[in-house]
């Protein structure tokens, strides 16, 4: 393909997918600043005083989502909607704008589901991350910085399968993402929740987290992630994920050796570096099946896990209600328990 037709291809895919790409907005109602008085100048022996009582919606910040349903269905990430006490508005790529509603915010994945009240809007096509390749060639669109809508970065897919922690929105929470995209598109603050698509313009992945201070490497979730969500949201309302109730390390060889534990590979059941953390949450299906801190979970049903699995991941492979087999080393010694998955709330 020469320059002129490889352009061309970049050209037909953003004009086909920017006018499902929208703005989210998010605002809050803050504590109001003492009247300006006369001059419209805050005085500054008041600064830092509020008015009683008195609020005032304030734009707090923005993100970027994409239309997956003619009806006002809408992808974005988790962390672009985190605030159960914030306000949502989304902006369309006419620059219309709509109240919007957070129905269900993925409990492992940072994904969430927004809808607007609205009809017959263009919408994505889903592709697949499954058939991606080092080298292909993608598109992000977004609302860059919060002031550019519709801005649009073309690159490659740099890497597959990254494992990256990242904030989740919440201060110092941050979150594993695990199977995520690198690329070198440029995905700036307020990109996120954008989708990234394929010279087809189809969406293969959810733009999602950059590195500071370094030049050209972004992340975006794999849409494949999110077509269970949106099959849950379509049939029960809401994102369903199993639940176990477990704080864990994944094992390998190196840390095995270095603490002396019996098992090479496994699931390590212990609490995380948070000061209120517990390894085996109270009334938890692992708590009803007598898992305890330090036991090795080793495997899942017939599934023996490796230093290169993730217990999470195998565990989405399964249902709320499904009842498994964990096998599990403590003492030195193997046991099994039966348990029955929750839906994590």
């Amino acid at each position: 393909m020469d320059a002129q037709a490889y352009d061309k291809k970049t050209v037909e895919a953003v004009r086909k997918v920017a006018p499902s790409v929208v703005s989210i907005v998010i605002s809050k109602y803050l504590p109001r600043m003492q009247d300006l008085g006369p001059s419209g100048f805050l005085n500054p022996f008041l600064w830092g005083q509020m008015e009683d009582g008195a609020k005032e919606k304030v734009k707090v910040g923005g993100g970027s989502g994409f239309i997956v349903s003619p009806d006002g269905l809408i992808l974005t990430n988790k962390h672009v909607v985190f605030d159960p006490d914030a306000e949502y508005a989304v902006v369309m790529a006419d620059g219309t704008e709509h109240s919007a509603t957070v129905l269900s915010r993925d409990p492992i994945n940072d994904i969430a589901m927004v809808k607007i009240e609205t009809a017959d809007l263009p919408y994505l096509k889903l592709g697949s991350s499954r058939k991606l390749e080092p080298g292909q060639t993608v598109i992000a669109i977004g609302n860059a910085l919060g002031m550019f809508s519709n801005s649009v970065s073309r690159g490659i897919i740099s890497g597959l399968s990254r494992t990256i922690s990242a904030s989740m929105g919440t201060g110092e929470h941050t979150e594993n993402l695990r199977g995520v995209i690198q690329t070198d598109v440029a995905i700036n603050q307020g990109n996120s929740g954008g989708p990234l698509v394929d010279l087809d313009g189809h969406v293969v992945g959810i733009n999602t987290a950059v590195i500071f201070g370094a030049q050209n490497i972004g992340f975006a979730l794999p849409i494949d992630w999110a077509k269970g969500d949106l099959t849950d949201i379509l049939e029960h309302g809401r994102i369903i994920k199993p639940f176990l109730g477990l704080t864990y390390v994944m094992l390998n060889e190196d840390i095995a050796k270095r603490y002396g534990l019996p098992a090479h590979a496994g699931a390590l059941v212990i609490r995380d570096h948070r000061p209120d953390a517990i390894a085996v949450l109270s009334g938890s299906p692992a708590q009803k099946a007598g898992i305890k801190e330090h036991d090795i979970v080793t495997k899942v049903n017939d599934t023996t896990l490796k230093s290169t699995d993730d217990l999470t991941d195998l565990l989405q492979s399964y249902g709320v209600g499904d009842i498994l087999t964990l096998t599990y080393v403590r003492d030195s010694k193997e046991h099994t328990c039966k348990v029955t998955l929750q839906e994590r709330k």
